[in-house]
């Protein structure tokens, strides 16, 4: 047959081809939009996980190193605010090491001290002008009784060198204007001795904090008056949780007594998606809960 003279389709037929190439075009479509939803909750469920768990990764690590029990009687401890939504620490930033003996014993005002810059330890690897440190106090070599942590704020740094057996190296001259711990008898000659560490810290608070951009709740990490957040969202203003216990297991508001915290974590997901064997798009909630023990090394005597 010519192909002028073929019979086309008929209006019927195009209707029909139409109609399915609809319902399957609107299957294909439903299909994709499906796999698209499936693949932003399952991202947003990673997130979620990955943000709780960063949260029982860093503060852990932050908390272990402190030490609540501190000086006895003096509230000196490194644990200086403790609620079930926030807690205040003295937060380690430095460790170094002396020298050189600095030179005591000549009442209570500044002292220097003659700091290595190689090795240095932690987050920041340098001293600056108010910066607050700690350096070990020996005391007596003879008894651990006396031991502490001398704390100070730094009013001047400038460049020395450490006179070692195998040459010169590199030092940091820092004048410290000390706290002295119970007046001058511990302005003592040689109780600050050559290889004494040296700490510098923070005064670093952890807390819920609401977003004032988003109106959202994170864990918030706060210095010297600023916040920002750390880890978020979480699930609202029960998203997270402190709770501190004693040696022996039972809850203690003496921050002098805790020895382990508790830390909960509640999280969401940043935008609702959609959840197995729910009608519509929620919010997931997911949680962790750690337990991390202080190291809480008595720093002054009697040590025990």
């Amino acid at each position: 047959m010519p192909h002028l003279t073929r019979r086309g389709f008929t209006m019927i037929e195009l209707l029909v081809a139409l109609v399915i190439l609809g319902f399957v075009s609107a299957a294909l479509y439903k299909v994709l939009v499906t796999n698209q939803q499936t693949y932003l909750a399952q991202t947003q469920r990673i997130d979620l996980q990955q943000n709780i768990r960063a949260a029982a990764t860093v503060l852990p690590a932050e908390l272990r190193e402190i030490n609540a029990a501190g000086i006895p009687g003096a509230g000196s401890g490194d644990l200086s605010g403790m609620l079930s939504s926030s807690l205040t620490i003295r937060a380690m930033r430095q460790l170094a090491f002396l020298c050189a003996t600095p030179l005591l014993g000549g009442g209570v005002g500044q002292i220097n001290l003659t700091v290595r810059q190689q090795p240095m330890f932690g987050s920041k690897q340098t001293f600056s002008v108010n910066d607050s440190i700690m350096v070990f106090y020996e005391g007596n070599p003879g008894t651990r009784d006396d031991d502490s942590w001398l704390n100070g704020q730094i009013k001047n740094v400038n460049g020395g060198v450490c006179v070692d057996a195998n040459g010169n190296h590199p030092a940091w001259v820092l004048t410290l204007q000390p706290t002295w711990i119970a007046g001058s008898q511990f302005n003592v000659a040689n109780a600050i001795t050559n290889g004494s560490p040296v700490r510098g810290f923070t005064s670093t608070t952890y807390s819920l904090w609401q977003s004032p951009s988003d109106n959202q709740y994170y864990i918030g990490q706060t210095v010297g008056g600023n916040t920002q957040p750390l880890v978020g969202p979480l699930s609202g203003p029960n998203g997270l949780t402190f709770s501190y216990y004693n040696a022996a297991g039972v809850v203690t508001t003496d921050s002098s007594k805790v020895a382990q915290i508790e830390i909960r974590v509640r999280g969401r997901t940043q935008s609702k998606v959609t959840q197995p064997g729910a009608p519509g798009v929620t919010y997931k909630l997911d949680s962790i809960v750690t337990r991390v023990t202080i190291r809480g090394n008595t720093r002054c005597g009697p040590c025990l």
